[in-house]
């Protein structure tokens, strides 16, 4: 499998900035050799120290194309020792200059945080070499305005994992000048983007592709027609075209629109999923035969190493289509066919397909506190059931333990009391009129979630009922207790023929 397309690439996202020109307005990574590749240390970044954001366009962090010498910077989760809030740019140009045959990176990892004012310009300069590699499922990168990427030069963005979140336009390519190549390529492995649009302009002299695999690009609106366009044109593929994409609107993300892909070998868990540790079931689809009577045999390499080959074969030679790992827990894994097909040849591969990923990593219990509640005191204090869902399936250091907790009630001292806080569907006592704010709280050692639910208690039935929507007074309701009684006759009675106006 020496051949195989790697499709995950763990590399952390560079920018690089190597500039003999400098201004007052920018900040460059410097031009030697930082043995650290860090980000965030300050001395990486010449004498003014580390990028910052002051609102101002012009103020540019530059990684230049001389940065192809090996000499780029990582952004990982070690700009957090330096500013907790995370790192921060106006503009950010990865290749700003005139080509000299080298690309110019920037690599984002391992739960990093950016913060852009502006745009994330990739290939920004004439005929500039420029790649940023996102990976790491907690990294984020917060975009204020757009992504040009090939703005005139030759560009890509990789996204192996993570977030990225764009106010504005993601552009492949950004400019479609003459005197440019323009090239914008937009490789979606894992990950999530989301935009307010995407824009794509390939002709005679610039060309942008996008191809998604096992990340999920999200997109404000309805870009139905727009991505469908895009797609007929051949500039949107899947899985370089061994895949198929799936595109909706308002249905995995309301009000948005959804695109993500399955490979033809459907394999599941699907690519880039979290499953909890243990004993799993791999399966997969093998396609059909070149010729009538072939047959469609397969060697599955399976393990934690990237480098998928040097992983052993699970199944070897064989037409299956599942078998059985044992996954630890918190692991990566990697997985990937070599297809045969006997009505072509038995020993040489017709397909060798990209490398599927999955993890055990642990996640967030899922927290749900219920529907909020309505009801009535009936003379006295009211007993509420409620209602508490909690699940753990991202196999966490120790076992999932939760807590229910009143946060905020009409009158604390007087409070309402919760028959067991360790419950997930305790009851509670409420006392007093008003509104009750419980919150329910569960942690598996590592990470933890929290749900709210209200209980709105009303002085009686009757506040509740005329509290609802559609009610209407019952006419003769003098009083409004909800009934028309003797006391309503009474009331009438006594305030028989008076009159509160004047006739004058």
């Amino acid at each position: 499998m020496s051949g195989k397309l790697i499709c995950l690439i763990s590399l952390a996202v560079v920018l690089g900035l190597a500039g003999n020109t400098r201004a007052a307005d920018y900040k460059d990574w410097d031009d030697g050799d930082p043995a650290d590749h860090l980000w965030s240390s300050p001395a990486n970044w010449g004498p003014d120290g580390l990028p910052t954001m002051i609102g101002n366009s012009g103020n540019r962090t530059r990684i230049e194309s001389g940065s192809g010498n090996g000499n780029y910077p990582i952004l990982d989760a070690t700009i957090f020792d330096v500013d907790p809030n995370g790192a921060f740019a106006d503009r950010v140009y990865v290749g700003d200059s005139h080509g000299d045959g080298s690309t110019a990176e920037l690599r984002v990892t391992d739960g990093a945080k950016l913060t852009i004012s502006d745009d994330l310009n990739i290939a920004y300069g004439n005929d500039s070499h420029g790649i940023c590699y996102v990976s790491g499922p907690d990294t984020i990168i917060e975009i204020r305005d757009d992504i040009k990427v090939g703005r005139r030069g030759d560009g890509t963005l990789m996204m192996n994992g993570g977030t990225i979140n764009v106010s504005g336009v993601i552009e492949i390519p950004s400019n479609t000048d003459t005197d440019s190549i323009n090239k914008g390529h937009l490789q979606l492995n894992g990950g999530t983007i989301t935009c307010g649009a995407l824009t794509m302009r390939p002709n005679s002299y610039s060309t942008g592709t996008v191809d998604v695999r096992g990340g999920t690009l999200i997109i404000d609106g309805d870009a139905l027609s727009t991505i469908q366009g895009f797609i007929g044109n051949g500039w949107i593929t899947a899985y370089d075209g061994y895949g198929t994409l799936q595109l909706d609107y308002d249905v995995a993300n309301p009000g948005k629109t959804t695109l993500n892909a399955v490979h033809t070998l459907n394999p599941n868990p699907i690519d880039g999923s979290t499953v909890t540790a243990g004993v799993n079931q791999l399966q997969w689809t093998l396609p059909e035969p070149n010729a009538p009577g072939g047959v469609i045999t397969c060697d599955v390499y399976f393990g934690t190493n990237s480098d998928v080959e040097t992983n052993p074969k699970v199944v070897t030679g064989q037409a299956a289509e599942s078998v059985s790992v044992t996954l630890a827990p918190l692991t990566t894994y990697y997985w990937a066919f070599d297809l045969y097909d006997s009505s072509i040849s038995t020993t040489e591969p017709v397909h060798l397909s990209p490398i599927f990923t999955l993890n055990t990593m642990n996640t967030a219990p899922v927290v749900n506190a219920g529907d909020d509640i309505d009801t009535w005191l009936a003379g006295g204090p009211r007993i509420v059931q409620l209602d508490g869902i909690v699940s753990d399936e991202g196999g966490g250091p120790g076992p999932a333990t939760l807590v229910w907790t009143v946060v905020a009630e009409p009158d604390e001292s007087n409070p309402a009391q919760i028959s067991d806080p360790l419950a997930v569907n305790p009851t509670v006592t409420v006392i007093e009129p008003g509104t009750y704010t419980l919150q329910l709280e569960a942690g598996d050692g590592e990470f933890t979630a929290t749900d709210t639910v209200q209980v709105i208690v009303y002085a009686d039935a009757c506040e509740h009922a005329s509290n609802q929507e559609g009610f209407e007074w019952i006419p003769g309701d003098v009083n409004h207790d909800c009934s028309v009684d003797e006391l309503d006759q009474a009331i009438m009675l006594e305030h028989w023929l008076e009159s509160n106006y004047s006739a004058e």
